[in-house]
């Protein structure tokens, strides 16, 4: 079975909506509640689950998918509407084995900053959702794929 580390959202916390989907889907969902408050310290807090669990893979989402990026980890990441820009995460800690999911219509993480770590990495793009939620049945489907490894990206330019 493999193991996910999921790094929730600022306005979410561990039980919500992907890493339950992730759990009856047959995964072990690590997910440690992040400080809402600093960003440093939730990604030092996220390093520290990260280093204790030895994940298979890393999902974040929105401000988890900034923490996924800023951690130090040698896992895939899928990165759910990750708001690296927002919070001044540096784009060189995502590779081709790294995967973003995200809705054209996003009013909360500008879809643009994805395409923009598309075109400064190698990391692959999928566009997929109505909103930054993220929760759509097409969506969970579609991050379900990247993990078991079965997704095939849609890279728009």
């Amino acid at each position: 079975m493999k193991k996910i580390l999921f790094l929730h959202g600022l306005e979410s916390k561990p039980g919500g909506a992907k890493p339950t989907f992730l759990e009856r889907n047959g995964y072990e969902v690590v997910q440690p509640p992040l400080d809402k408050s600093e960003f440093e310290g939730s990604v030092n807090i996220a390093q520290r689950y990260y280093d204790e669990t030895k994940p298979d893979i890393v999902v974040g989402s929105s401000r988890g998918g900034a923490i996924a990026m800023a951690i130090k980890s040698t896992v895939k990441k899928v990165l759910i509407a990750p708001a690296w820009r927002k919070y001044g995460v540096l784009h060189n800690s995502v590779d081709e084995n790294d995967v973003v999911l995200h809705a054209k219509e996003d009013a909360v993480v500008p879809y643009a900053d994805s395409v923009e770590l598309l075109h400064h990495t190698s990391v692959l793009l999928h566009e997929v959702g109505t909103d930054h939620r993220m929760c759509d049945e097409e969506t969970l489907s579609t991050l379900l794929d990247f993990i078991k490894g079965d997704g095939t990206p849609m890279i728009i330019i």
